[in-house]
């Protein structure tokens, strides 16, 4: 049977690939590349002039008080093998000092009147593995519905700044009057809440947190001297600002923060406009990362300024070292993801329109896609071995989930790799695009999938033709009877979300809806969005 070209596009995100060519730029260091290929993904303001020009982070503004995992940012020493980053984006009318934005500077923000709230409108998880060969950031939508154990349901994206108030509540009845203490208190009591309804929705643990200003999108793309996007048709909008043509562009800094708030109007809302921060920092990192850029003093000198008046960072992140662990890090292996939702159109509890998710779905998703294997501790745990040649060379295989058994295409995937083929992902698939197993290829006589589809235990081969010709995705569901190695599979009794997994009342079906692309920061040019 056909099957739908609504397919999720995956790469190896994986901890621990192997690292590509890096990008090496002329400079006093190489940590100068990756520590603005980390702070891009700092929702675009960039560190690399703060550590180019010998400030090494002292004017960046710190975050006390934050309860996190083991990770500290040494260079492999993150305990399960990875560091994870909360990555918040604020919409904040002050700079990270607390010094309010100017008038001028508020008006090229466009950011309308402060209803005295900071709400989190972008919201990231970041992975990155102890050898410090790839970036995985993982977007979670700011109305995404949640259960907060305190304040009950409500958007994730209001859990800062109802923690927040709370706190500023309890301090004013405990007769508290320093004002700057009080904001700092429940600025931090803000901070927590955030991070632990992430870590409740994900099941990720959070290492490190960090914080970036609106004011950071004009600051860093006007410090580069614009980022090229490409939209697939003409916008405009009068709530955000945009107004582009379709095709490639290259945005200012002021256009730049239009194009990534405009959600009224896009296809997919929200996940549209995750889409398009996606790609516009995928197109920023490999600008930065470009001849020129980093050799540029006054550029430096301008993201110097940007770092120092946009990004907060937890006090116990030693970014210098973490920023060693990244010296190697290039452009094509820093990408970009969304966590799985079940509609895009629900209902909260007081009628306000949100995005559903499943949690343990969600769970399912971040465990599969970002990896929890330790890495070797040194060398001599990883003894070089002569790699036999693969069966079907020049092939990549993404292995989905998209039944009932958890861990099937993880074993799948596993045993694929043990005979000695190319594995670049294995995650789960939305729900509502395939209903049974099957490998989906450009085309469906070719024989390396006939092959491959007989040793999987005789599975259909069906055709996409937008896939390239060397991309092979291999489908589990409920009916796989091929190999699955030694894998421990859990049946679940129903693929349906349970009633306690998911907040609100949901809309239509997300599977009826085209699914986001992945996106990374390689390639000769940026990638064509809603």
């Amino acid at each position: 049977m056909p099957v739908s070209d609504k397919y999720r596009r995956v790469r190896d995100i994986q901890a621990a690939p192997p690292a590509g060519p890096s990008v090496r730029q002329a400079g006093p260091t190489p940590v100068k590349a990756a520590v603005v290929v980390l702070s891009v993904l700092v929702l675009l303001v960039s560190a690399l002039g703060y550590f180019s020009v010998g400030r090494l982070g002292n004017d960046v503004a710190s975050a006390g008080n934050l309860a996190l995992g083991g990770g500290q940012g040494m260079k492999g020493r993150a305990p399960d093998g990875a560091t994870d980053i909360l990555l918040v984006g604020s919409d904040s009318r002050s700079d990270a000092q607390g010094n309010p934005l100017s008038d001028e500077e508020l008006e090229r923000l466009r950011a309308g009147v402060d209803d005295g709230e900071e709400n989190t409108d972008t919201i990231m998880i970041i992975r990155v593995p102890n050898d410090g060969s790839s970036a995985t950031a993982v977007s979670i939508p700011r109305d995404t519905y949640i259960n907060d154990d305190e304040f009950g349901n409500m958007k994730i994206n209001g859990a800062f700044a109802s923690h927040k108030v709370a706190r500023r509540d309890e301090l004013l009845a405990e007769g508290e009057d320093d004002e700057k203490r009080i904001e700092n208190l429940a600025t931090d009591a803000g901070r927590q809440g955030l991070i632990g309804a992430v870590s409740d929705l994900t099941g990720v643990e959070v290492d490190h947190y960090a914080e970036v200003g609106l004011f950071g999108f004009v600051l860093l793309t006007d410090a580069v001297g614009g980022v090229d996007v490409c939209l697939n048709n003409d916008v405009q909008d009068e709530f955000s600002g945009a107004d582009f043509h379709a095709g490639v562009q290259t945005l200012d800094g002021a256009e730049a923060l239009a194009f990534v708030r405009q959600r009224h109007g896009l296809p997919r809302g929200d996940l549209d406009r995750i889409v398009r921060q996606q790609a516009f920092m995928a197109s920023l990192v490999n600008k930065v990362l470009a001849a020129g850029t980093l050799t540029n003093p006054s550029k430096l000198s301008d993201m110097g300024t940007a770092v120092e008046r946009s990004v907060v960072i937890d006090e116990n992140w030693d970014i210098m070292s973490f920023a060693t662990q990244l010296a190697n890090l290039a452009g094509g292996n820093v990408v970009f993801n969304t966590i799985p939702v079940t509609s895009i159109d629900g209902v909260g509890d007081f009628g306000e329109s949100i995005v559903t998710v499943d949690v343990p779905t969600v769970h399912a998703y971040m465990d599969e896609l970002l990896g929890t294997k330790e890495l070797p501790d040194s060398e001599t745990d990883q003894a070089p071995t002569e790699s036999p040649a693969a069966p079907l060379p020049g092939i990549d295989i993404t292995v989905l989930n998209a039944g009932a058994t958890a861990g099937l295409a993880g074993g799948v995937g596993g045993w694929l790799t043990e005979e000695g083929y190319q594995v670049a992902e294995v995650t789960n698939a939305l729900p509502g695009i395939y209903y049974q197993s099957q490998i989906v290829v450009a085309d469906a006589a070719d024989p390396r999938a006939l092959e491959l589809a007989e040793t999987l235990g005789g599975i259909p081969v069906t055709s996409n033709a937008g896939l390239d010709a060397g991309t092979f995705i291999v489908v589990t569901h409920d009916d796989w009877n091929g190999p699955t190695g030694d894998a421990a599979l859990t049946p679940s009794s129903s693929t349906a979300p349970s009633p306690e997994d998911t907040v609100g009342t949901p809309g239509a079906d997300f599977g009826e809806a085209e699914v986001a692309p992945e996106i990374d920061a390689g390639g000769d040019g940026p990638r064509c969005v809603n």
